[in-house]
């Protein structure tokens, strides 16, 4: 059982998927500096209110925070865009598509694929 265990942790998708997750958490640190510093001063400047996680609606005693789902919104938005235009400028460097299309793949068809294990079968 150790043994699987070391070689399920030695394997190369896990050691990816690491440091990617390492990368994705130091890169969190930029684009909250990028939201909050730039582009909220700028939402300010446009709305006259630099902060909207104040607004809140109040029913009976109970306070719903509006303002605090507003600013995860807008978070969401310049976060996602933000990305998006990271992997446009990569696509665009490596000559390559990472943001896939709309359409699949065009795989082995199902004859082909049927064909396949009839060869599989008679060469056993």
């Amino acid at each position: 059982m150790f043994k699987e265990f070391r070689n399920f942790i030695a394997n190369d998708n896990v050691l990816t998927m690491a440091v990617g997750i390492i990368m994705g958490s130091a890169f969190t640190a930029i684009i909250t500096s990028l939201v909050e510093d730039i582009f909220m001063p700028i939402i300010a400047a446009l709305t006259g209110k630099a902060d909207v996680t104040g607004i809140a609606l109040t029913i009976g005693n109970t306070q719903i925070g509006i303002g605090l789902f507003l600013q995860a919104i807008i978070n969401f938005i310049l976060i996602a865009s933000l990305l998006f235009l990271t992997l446009k400028a990569l696509e665009k460097a490596q000559g390559k598509k990472l943001i896939a299309p709309d359409e699949e793949p065009a795989g082995p068809s199902e004859s082909e694929l049927l064909e396949q294990i009839l060869l599989e079968l008679k060469n056993k």
